[in-house]
């Protein structure tokens, strides 16, 4: 899947080991790093596990069209579809079968 950041601050963050390791700890450091190699491995959004350890899942309320996939709790990888418009299925959802790029917000814990 193609990869883009909210900006180049998240971007550096993202692109660094030793940012990761300094904002988030060496163990969420490494778990971003898993979840960054699958997010990119994936063809779409689709073939992004829905389980855990991944456990992709929409957000919902203020945050609707948004995703975040699991880091340690409780923090989450948050992206959203890069797609303008994005893909729906003909009932109105999200059709994550074409979603073959992501824009990273950033890692939160938004509970």
């Amino acid at each position: 899947m193609d990869i883009s950041f909210k900006n180049k601050k998240t971007q550096k963050v993202f692109n660094s080991s030793a940012e990761l390791k300094k904002k988030y700890g060496a163990r969420n450091a490494r778990i971003i790093h898993r979840r960054m190699a699958v997010l990119r491995a994936a063809p779409t959004l689709s073939d992004v596990s829905h389980r855990p350890p991944e456990r992709r899942h929409q957000l919902e309320a203020e945050r609707k069209g948004e995703y975040a996939v699991d880091i340690k709790q409780p923090f989450r990888i948050v992206f959203k579809p890069g797609h303008n418009p994005v893909p729906k299925t003909r009932d109105g959802g999200v059709d994550l079968t074409q979603i073959t790029a992501i824009e990273i917000l950033g890692v939160e814990d938004y509970h």
